[in-house]
């Protein structure tokens, strides 16, 4: 009964969509992989959305004949988000791609889904404004405020939480909400906002965001630091944090991973634990700020702070810290990689990333660190062999033990990568009954649980 159902809404959706409407094989396994370790599992069909019209019309339809929906953006998530895990259809948003309206008076910018973080900041390139939210992939907007997105900026102007204004989103009956209106705060009703931000598709399909803009810094400083141990480079954050410096960027990397860059990027750096750091202000407040984070690093054991003013320099810089993920991949061609984090208190970060390399060494795994640590947030990129059973699972042990720690320090089990798939039942140990107030909102959003089911938790 139920595919015959399913069966009569494909060719509904055939019909409505034309050649925006796809089943093909390739276009199918296309809008599953995202970066994620976990099996693809492709959706029945595609469309290929080009506004906030084309998305009410193909849930209403979905709706109809109960069939699941799955959005997709760029498809650079990492937890199993786009996984079709009960079939149903993928509505592609990279076509829903307007800058609709940017307010400078206001610094705001009005975006359709599929806008890129990097196509927004080419475009503001001349007005003074920036979007700050950078999480290294050029990632769409949509799929950002899905995810709670956050980056390397992080530490200084937040995550996607506190830079989204307000969403337009299609809900699973079809009906289009707005979240807010433009005001910097509010104190009218719930925060739907906040509600949405982070869903991951499970409650509504966002399809247009009011986005905070910040002034591009008069002066930009970017820095390299290496350390001779592990605990220097982190001691150097969270002193850094702690007395107060604004800085913008405080990025570690173990000394596998700087040795992956330097192949990678064809960069020089000692093969030993580094931090890049970035200050964004007045050419004095930028000197102030870097002669103190000098002491303290010198202090830890830090040397050689080698600067980059240069745009095209500290372009260089960033592109290779982004491009890690894919670095560190070259390591170990022949194996997968699956990259998993953590967030903690920062005063429990150098307690938390020692054990964790210490649990490294003691699994002999192949697993490099690297991190957004001014917020304490950490990324491990483990390197496995799929077909030998004993290095799989020293992987899941170890993963295991990685999310216990950070709960212990009251941390969360992923700081940005988000829940999806892949930390499901880790969900379930850090919040508890939380959970189960997400399960009635859940179903009371979407009782029929088409959107984007089998993430987050299971409804049942």
């Amino acid at each position: 009964m139920a595919q015959a159902q399913h069966e009569t809404g494909y060719q509904a959706l055939a019909t409505h969509f034309g050649p925006g409407y796809s089943a093909a094989r390739a276009v199918r396994d296309q809008h599953c992989r995202g970066e994620a370790h976990l099996t693809p599992m492709p959706p029945d069909a595609v469309i290929f959305a080009k506004s906030t019209e084309d998305v009410v019309a193909a849930v209403k339809i979905c709706a109809a004949h109960r069939i699941p929906i799955i959005a997709h953006g760029t498809g650079t998530s990492l937890e199993g988000h786009l996984n079709a895990v009960q079939g149903g259809v993928c509505i592609d948003l990279a076509g829903m791609n307007r800058i609709l309206e940017v307010r400078p008076e206001d610094m705001d910018v009005r975006v359709e889904a599929g806008v890129t973080r990097k196509q927004l900041n080419m475009h503001l390139r001349d007005q003074g404004l920036f979007f700050p939210i950078d999480p290294g992939a050029d990632a769409s907007l949509g799929g950002m405020c899905a995810t709670r997105a956050s980056g390397t900026n992080a530490v200084r102007y937040g995550t996607m939480r506190d830079n989204v204004l307000n969403l337009t989103a299609v809900m699973a009956d079809g009906t289009v909400v707005t979240t807010g209106r433009r005001a910097r705060k509010s104190a009218a009703g719930y925060d739907l906002t906040r509600l949405l931000v982070g869903s991951e598709g499970t409650l509504g399909i966002i399809t247009e965001a009011t986005l905070r803009l910040h002034g591009i810094p008069e002066t930009i400083a970017s820095a390299v630091c290496a350390f001779d141990s592990l605990d220097g480079a982190v001691q150097t954050t969270m002193e850094t944090i702690q007395s107060g410096i604004p800085i913008a960027r405080i990025e570690l990397l173990d000394p596998l991973t700087v040795k992956a860059v330097n192949r990678y990027s064809k960069l020089s750096l000692p093969e030993t634990p580094h931090l890049f750091m970035e200050f964004h202000g007045s050419p004095a407040a930028v000197e102030e700020q870097s002669a103190v984070v000098g002491e303290l690093a010198a202090a830890n054991g830090g040397t050689g702070f080698d600067w980059a003013t240069l745009e095209e320099e500290r372009n260089r810089l960033w592109q290779a810290r982004h491009d890690t993920y894919y670095a560190t991949r070259g390591l170990a061609p022949e194996k997968v990689s699956f990259s998993t984090d953590i967030c903690v208190p920062i005063s429990r970060l150098a307690d938390c990333i020692a054990q964790t390399h210490a649990d490294i060494g003691e699994l002999g795994l192949l697993a490099p660190i690297v991190g957004h640590v001014g917020d304490g947030n950490f990324h491990v990129i483990v390197l496995m062999d799929e077909a030998d059973a004993e290095e799989v699972e020293k992987a899941r042990i170890f993963k295991e033990r990685l999310v216990a720690r950070a709960l212990a320090h009251d941390g969360t089990c992923t700081g940005e990568h988000g829940v999806g798939m892949g930390k499901m039942a880790h969900l379930e140990q850090e919040l508890g009954a939380g959970v189960a107030l997400m399960r009635s909102i859940k179903k009371a959003l979407d009782p029929d649980n088409i959107l984007n089911p089998g993430k987050i938790f299971a409804l049942d």
